[in-house]
């Protein structure tokens, strides 16, 4: 019985966020006195997942499962949780997890609670906390199912390090046509070389940078940094940035260790999407802005003047320490 853990994969490589969530379920497998067991859909290098805690690993190789389909891959990981009596479910809170959950749930007649934040209060019963309210609070949540699905929340337990030895198993579930009612046309990627669901830091801009033409400060601070770009819905709304790169709580959540909002008064929904972002820096000419009331450090200034220099300041240090 041992705790089965989805790992995501892109592009057939296996994600950072995929890789917390084995040492997490290594955590909890330790704690119960089992062992860990991955999915992995069309991923390479699998093996890799022993190095966090992995004694187990099912591959599936399916063209048809290329694309993220949450039909398809609730009933396949339903299918894995039986096949090795999973009682403990392990994903993460991404925005393709919690879309296959709440269908994953009612497969495995389980009970799901996202955004959790540690290792369980206790694991008989199974007690979890997580973030609720949009991270403004904290719940503590019991499960009463015989199954349980846990969405662990992004840089909420860190990419820890349990080597493992790992056996590889070819799994084929049995997928019907019903699975693929839903067809995924189109897939808007951004297309930065850090992403915004793995950067351990993101530089965002707003309508302070004024216009696309001077978006070549936040992307030269970004690669300083190695830092993922990102921005505000009106920014994404106006056609200036993609909509791949809008955070927020109507776009993508943001979870980084380091988040610099540059030009961005910080509304309400903003705020809520990058909340749980562990330090909140803002640069911002207007002292007024509500950002500065939920930063960590923030500064006063013109954006123009402020940025550039701090991106040179960061790339002499870079060759100096290097």
């Amino acid at each position: 019985m041992s705790v089965l853990v989805y790992t995501e994969s892109e592009e057939r490589k296996i994600k950072k966020i995929a890789l917390e969530a084995v040492s997490y379920a290594k955590a909890i497998a330790d704690q119960m006195g089992t062992t860990v067991t991955a999915v992995c859909i069309n991923a390479d290098n699998t093996s890799e997942l022993g190095k966090y805690g992995a004694s187990k690993v099912l591959e599936v190789s399916n063209d048809k499962l290329a694309k993220f389909n949450g039909e398809a891959y609730a009933d396949l990981i339903a299918q894995a949780a039986k096949k090795e009596g999973a009682k403990i479910v392990v994903m993460t809170s991404s925005a393709n997890s919690k879309f296959l959950a709440p269908t994953l749930a009612v497969d495995l007649n389980a009970g799901f609670v996202p955004n959790v934040v540690g290792l369980p209060e206790s694991t008989s019963p199974l007690k979890v906390k997580h973030s609720v309210f949009t991270n403004k609070a904290f719940a503590y949540t019991e499960f009463k199912t015989d199954i349980s699905i846990i969405g662990l929340g992004k840089n909420s337990f860190g990419v820890k390090e349990n080597e493992t030895s790992i056996t590889s198993e070819a799994f084929s579930p049995n997928l019907d046509s019903h699975d693929f009612d839903m067809e995924i046309v189109s897939v808007d990627k951004a297309t930065d070389q850090v992403t915004i669901a793995d950067a351990e830091i993101v530089v965002s801009g707003g309508r302070g940078l004024k216009g696309p033409e001077n978006w070549g400060i936040i992307e030269d601070l970004a690669k300083t940094l190695g830092a993922a770009t990102a921005c505000s819905k009106p920014v994404s709304d106006m056609g200036w940035r993609p909509h791949s790169e809008h955070v927020g709580q109507t776009g993508k959540p943001v979870a980084a260790n380091l988040y610099i909002a540059i030009g961005i008064s910080g509304a309400i929904q903003h705020l809520a999407g990058i909340n749980a972002s562990k330090v909140k820096v803002v640069i911002n000419n207007d002292p007024e802005a509500p950002f500065f009331k939920a930063a960590d450090y923030g500064m006063v200034g013109d954006a123009f003047e402020i940025v550039p220099k701090l991106t040179e300041k960061l790339k002499e240090f870079k060759a100096q320490n290097n």
